[in-house]
């Protein structure tokens, strides 16, 4: 066991790291720092101080985790439409998830149990949300199992790892002042919220419907004036990638190497597991040999892919607090890259080996064994560092609940009074 979590980043020389660690964020988001920096304070007084800061981490997931249980039930083709409500329930969910991974932070000060174990399991439970909040917009859009359905997934994966990326290098979680936590999440509840009022089908009614002022514009670029949102999906996300976050994490990178002298190009190596990772899924689901979209399995797919990125994400993020080399690869990618090659296997003049239904066993399995790897590492990791840290996960000790009672009944508690001393947790 001992030898398993030195593999894993969690040897003693490695966890040592995490007691002199601090953590270090920038956020130049205007809405973030002049509005919602005010409603999350207000916020997290509402929240008991018994409560621990990643039971609050885990209580954001559940409300994104219960909506994909209601997406099964109401929209499971992820057209619909399904009753109003239910877009309702996928807007305010994933809300309160935004709402908690940003107080998550302030209840840590709060009650004075800050550690670098915070911002693991913040940052770990961001990359399995990653897939998960996209699959409910996927529903409120109406995209259904197909290809620009699985994009709208699937692709919040690429800004989250380049972020984590460029922060393992930083030592710094930058957000700028368009960012996908603060402004993209805005976006996404605002249009589920839509698609509660007017249903999903509103996002197929010409742009120019709603904005006649757009007509000569479309005409001056070509656009057909019955052009859609979904129809412009596509490009609009890929480029706000491409343009406003991709060029700044290696900018930010550059900076960070030449600061110590050290040249770029060898941390684009680093780049290989997200390569393979999107390369996997685009083969796989692009391929005219599968089923899975045909046979609704995007959902199933999603689960599977959320869990492969989480731990492929989180190791990364492990690797950045205890100042190990960075991970290249996680096995979980194996099943990926050979559901990748065995449904594109025709195109070698081989014959197909996928059918309708053992494709749809072999992405049962790779749930399975997904869920299997990451349940298992997950909970070594957490207990290497609780041990070595001497603190609880999901709780507060009796003694530092009475301690903050006391210290709360005589007006004093604050994060300086209490701390424990150990890492600052995220703050934003």
């Amino acid at each position: 066991m001992a030898e398993t979590a030195a593999h894993e980043c969690v040897s003693q020389e490695a966890l040592s790291h995490l007691k002199t660690y601090k953590y270090s964020s920038v956020d130049k988001s205007y809405i973030s720092r002049y509005i919602l920096k005010h409603y999350w304070n207000a916020f997290v007084e509402l929240l008991p101080l018994w409560l621990a800061p990643n039971m609050v981490t885990l209580l954001g997931f559940c409300f994104i985790l219960g909506n994909v249980a209601l997406l099964e039930v109401y929209v499971p083709d992820l057209v619909g439409p399904a009753p109003n409500w239910v877009y309702f329930s996928f807007a305010s969910g994933v809300w309160m998830y935004s709402t908690m991974d940003n107080v998550d932070g302030k209840q840590a000060r709060r009650t004075g149990t800050s550690s670098g174990l915070g911002e693991l399991f913040d940052h770990g439970i961001d990359s399995l949300n990653c897939t998960l909040a996209s699959l409910l917009e996927t529903a409120a859009m109406g995209f259904g199992p197909s290809k620009t359905g699985a994009f709208t997934a699937l692709v919040p994966c690429l800004p989250m790892f380049f972020s984590t990326w460029e922060t393992y290098h930083t030592h710094t979680l930058y957000l700028g002042y368009f960012n996908g936590p603060t402004e993209g999440l805005i976006i996404a509840c605002s249009m589920m919220f839509v698609s509660s009022i007017y249903g999903p089908e509103i996002w197929q009614h010409p742009i120019i419907t709603f904005i006649p002022g757009l007509k000569l514009t479309f005409e001056s670029t070509g656009l057909s004036p019955t052009t859609t949102l979904r129809d412009l999906w596509v490009p609009i996300i890929l480029s706000t990638f491409f343009i406003a976050h991709l060029p700044f994490c290696i900018l930010n990178v550059a900076r960070a190497r030449r600061a110590r002298n050290l040249p770029l190009a060898p941390t684009l190596y680093q780049w290989t597991p997200m390569v393979l990772y999107t390369g996997g899924c685009m083969a796989w689901l692009g391929s005219p040999y599968t089923t899975l979209l045909k046979t609704n399995r995007l959902v199933l797919f999603c689960l599977t892919m959320s869990l492969v990125f989480g731990r492929m994400t989180t190791k990364i993020i492990l690797a950045h607090l205890t100042r190990q080399p960075f991970p290249y690869w996680t096995a979980m990618l194996v099943p990926l890259l050979g559901g990748a090659v065995i449904a594109n296997l025709p195109f070698l003049g081989m014959k197909p080996v996928f059918t309708e239904e053992n494709e749809v066993w072999y992405l049962r399995a790779y749930f399975v064994y997904s869920f299997a790897i990451y349940a298992r590492w997950a909970v070594l990791v957490i207990n290497s560092i609780c041990e070595y840290l001497g603190i609880n996960c999901l709780t507060i000790p009796f003694e530092k609940q009475e301690a903050l009672k006391k210290a709360n009944a005589n007006g004093t508690a604050n994060a300086g009074s209490i701390s424990n001393g150990s890492a600052v947790k995220k703050t934003i």
